[in-house]
């Protein structure tokens, strides 16, 4: 696990972000993403005044384990001195070894974001879920430890000022957020009272309107005059140009023809980022069939 002394900001990952929400669809299926309905509890991933640091990680990390329904798995976390922040030995278990930075034995408010990350590299490995490459790999982790419940301790351990700055985790502060706002859309949570880090809060809020605006995308329904008017332009272009490789300005939208014949739109869901395709034929209502979203478009 990364720990950045240089904060990034933005967008960067969010190709791979969407991939990775897709991927987790697929491989847990609309129930087995829906078991996850509850983020763990603030509660249960704190430390207590005076609590002892071995036993308070194994308490966290074991209610992590819960929160990540891993069964049968002990994490045994130890402390040392380290470059990253966190790291795990990933075997076939009943047993897992987590090392945490030492900077973590004064830092204990944050020892609950390391093992969010960690532990969910176990659930990976279990699942045999992973990207090519590290980089894409860790933002896979990320990305599923916010989806599941768990990565809003990662966001909340950012913290930033004019002379220091943390954050843990590979995902930039807003792109957690997104994560995060995707995750409060589909199970109607609120996370934003969690939140101790005033920076952290920020950055959600930026995720969340980024978020919203992959809702607010043509050919759907509750697309702006701009992005519509634009949209028209485009269908227009298609029927007129049958095969032509347009749109182009970052649009998440093609037009296609049928194998029978007919112009299709296909574009990604708002909530799993699949891809769909849907007749252009005026207003359609649509249902996902990986995240069963129903969606109102207007092709």
């Amino acid at each position: 696990m990364a720990n950045g002394s240089e904060v990034v900001h933005g967008f960067p990952h969010l190709d791979t972000v969407r991939a990775a929400i897709t991927a987790l669809h697929r491989r847990l299926s609309y129930d087995g993403v829906r078991a996850y309905g509850s983020s763990v509890a603030p509660a249960d991933v704190a430390f207590a005044d005076g609590e002892d640091l071995h036993l308070g990680a194994q308490r966290v990390a074991r209610a992590l384990v819960r929160q990540l329904r891993l069964p049968d798995a002990r994490m045994i976390v130890s402390f040392r001195e380290m470059h990253h922040a966190a790291s795990v030995e990933l075997t076939a278990g009943p047993e897992y070894f987590i090392e945490l930075n030492d900077r973590f034995r004064r830092h204990r408010r944050d020892i609950g974001a390391a093992l969010a990350h960690e532990i969910t590299h176990v659930l990976l490995h279990r699942l045999g879920l992973e990207f090519h490459g590290q980089r894409d790999n860790e933002i896979l982790t990320d990305t599923v430890t916010t989806y599941l419940g768990a990565g809003w301790l990662l966001l909340d351990a950012y913290r930033e000022d004019e002379v220091s700055s943390q954050k843990l985790g590979y995902l930039t502060p807003e792109e957690f957020g997104y994560v995060l706002a995707k995750r409060a859309l589909v199970f109607g949570e609120d996370p934003s009272v969690w939140f101790t880090s005033p920076q952290g809060y920020t950055a959600y809020t930026k995720g969340r309107d980024r978020a919203l605006r992959d809702g607010r995308q043509p050919p759907l329904s509750a697309a702006g005059w701009n992005g519509r008017r634009r949209y028209a332009k485009d269908r227009r272009y298609a029927v007129d140009h049958p095969g032509s490789a347009r749109p182009g300005h970052g649009s998440p939208y093609t037009f296609e023809y049928a194998p029978g014949g007919g112009l299709r739109v296909s574009f990604p869901c708002p909530t799993c980022h699949q891809r769909i395709r849907v007749p252009v034929r005026g207003r359609v209502r649509a249902r996902c069939g990986l995240c069963r979203t129903i969606l109102e478009c207007d092709t």
